[in-house]
């Protein structure tokens, strides 16, 4: 069953900005010149976002090994994405697209956050379905508005679309809600930030990217943050009555 009227529209908008616009406008903006170094550059600052809105909005404590932590998974992140970044040259980032690729992560956090919500108790599968249905309407209303009338049938565009609707909208930012909902906004984020690492593993073992020693210490680092940021760390002691 659908839920009522108000949760349905938190649905539709966190869909809107998680599904919709961060796809939608993350894609535009490398498309129009944004370097995707420099974007994934940007969305390693999503978990950042999340940490610091989670504590000024919605009252979380977040303990000081899980701020070391995000700092030291953003720092091998930028070891890993630094090839990319160098080949692509700051100078050269056109401004539009740049602006677009921040819009992009800030709706991500946005739509992220909204899961801590009083959506949060509404089933995984309403849940996936009503929000993938806002960010369809964000899709369809850019695809009218700024794209092309223009569909080639290629095998190619079969795939990439069987992808996005299948492995990313219907499978990860599905598991991205299961694991808000169980996890922590913030202690889910730290994960994103094991995404441009294995990124780079994946296409070293895929296409034969050169994996430079800069990079590997990048994801050593990367994989040492996100461990040491989601670490429980020490219990107290429960002293046994006498």
């Amino acid at each position: 069953a659908l839920p009522p009227a108000g949760r349905l529209r938190q649905h539709l908008a966190a869909g809107a900005m998680l599904h919709g616009i961060y796809l939608t406008v993350s894609w535009w903006a490398v498309y129009h010149g944004m370097p995707a170094g420099i974007m994934s550059l940007l969305g390693a600052l999503q978990p950042l976002m999340v940490a610091v809105a989670s504590v000024a909005l919605l009252g979380d404590r977040l303990p000081g090994r899980a701020w070391a932590g995000l700092g030291i998974a953003i720092a091998g992140v930028g070891c890993v994405l630094l090839p990319a970044i160098e080949r692509s040259g700051i100078d050269g980032i056109p401004v539009l697209p740049a602006i677009a690729g921040l819009a992009a992560i800030i709706a991500m956090t946005g739509g992220t956050l909204v899961q801590r919500g009083s959506i949060s108790g509404d089933g995984i599968w309403v849940s996936g379905a009503v929000q993938n249905a806002g960010g369809a309407l964000v899709a369809i209303a850019a695809a009218l508005t700024i794209g092309e009338a223009r569909w080639d049938n290629a095998p190619l565009l079969w795939i990439g679309l069987g992808w996005s609707v299948l492995g990313l909208s219907a499978g990860g930012l599905s598991l991205l809600v299961w694991l808000v909902r169980t996890q922590g906004a913030a202690r889910m984020s730290m994960l994103l930030l094991l995404v441009p690492p294995l990124a780079a593993i994946e296409a070293w073992a895929l296409f034969g990217e050169r994996l430079g020693p800069v990079q590997l210490i990048g994801f050593a680092l990367a994989l040492a943050g996100v461990l040491l940021g989601r670490s429980p760390g020490r219990r107290e002691p429960v002293a046994e009555p006498a």
